[in-house]
């Protein structure tokens, strides 16, 4: 069997993925420890400042986490072919084919793969809505963080009435994006399992595989 290279994933898309991926590592595992510190608070009255420091790290990773939503933002309108949220939604009549065959195939129902350069469907929507909860997550970590700035009050009132309500979304978007990277990664294996197109690869040089008719 042969394969063709296609240039599938631009520069910036490649960036935006891992600044994406990276900042959410480091804002669940501060978010968890400013929520529930795991040592002796005690320690705040030390050198160490364990609580202060992991706020510092939580509100960097969250400046990286919102430049990486402006940027998919961007990429959904100006991005390439693949990367547009037109190739993400089923509007059309082959994306629509694409969504319920990638279904079948997940499902083990059907054998038969929806060859196409960029995402299927299915991860399209996924990828779509994941970024609509990460507007909700920054504004309401910028509302948590600058509750009396008067563009983020008028934000965070207007959506989440209140600080306790903000916060509780906060954390309960937060697990979302927990069990999303766990299903995420286990799909990008399974499909490059299943088809050896450079799904993996693709995240770092760009380019992925297609079958060569014969």
């Amino acid at each position: 069997m042969t394969y063709e290279k296609y240039k599938c994933w631009s520069i910036l898309l490649r960036l935006y993925h891992w600044a994406f991926a990276l900042s959410i590592v480091f804002l669940v595992v501060t978010g968890f420890f400013i929520n529930e510190p795991w040592v002796n608070t005690m320690q705040e009255n030390g050198m160490t400042w364990g609580v202060t420091w992991m706020r510092y790290i939580h509100f960097v990773a969250g400046y990286v986490f919102t430049a990486a939503v402006l940027v998919r933002i961007f990429l959904y309108v100006f991005g390439n072919a693949q990367e547009r949220i037109t190739d993400a939604l089923p509007i059309t009549g082959r994306n629509i084919n694409s969504l319920f065959k990638t279904l079948l195939n997940y499902s083990y129902i059907s054998d038969e793969h929806d060859d196409r350069l960029g995402h299927n469907v299915l991860a399209g929507m996924t990828y779509v809505i994941t970024i609509i909860a990460a507007v909700f997550q920054l504004v309401s970590g910028f509302y948590l963080l600058f509750p009396e700035v008067p563009a983020w009050e008028v934000w965070g009132v207007t959506i989440f009435a209140s600080q306790q309500n903000a916060r509780w979304i906060h954390h309960l978007l937060m697990w979302w994006f927990i069990i999303f990277a766990f299903i995420h990664i286990y799909l990008v294996i399974w499909n490059d399992v299943q088809e050896p197109e450079g799904l993996v690869s693709a995240i770092f040089t760009g380019d992925k595989f297609k079958h060569t008719k014969v």
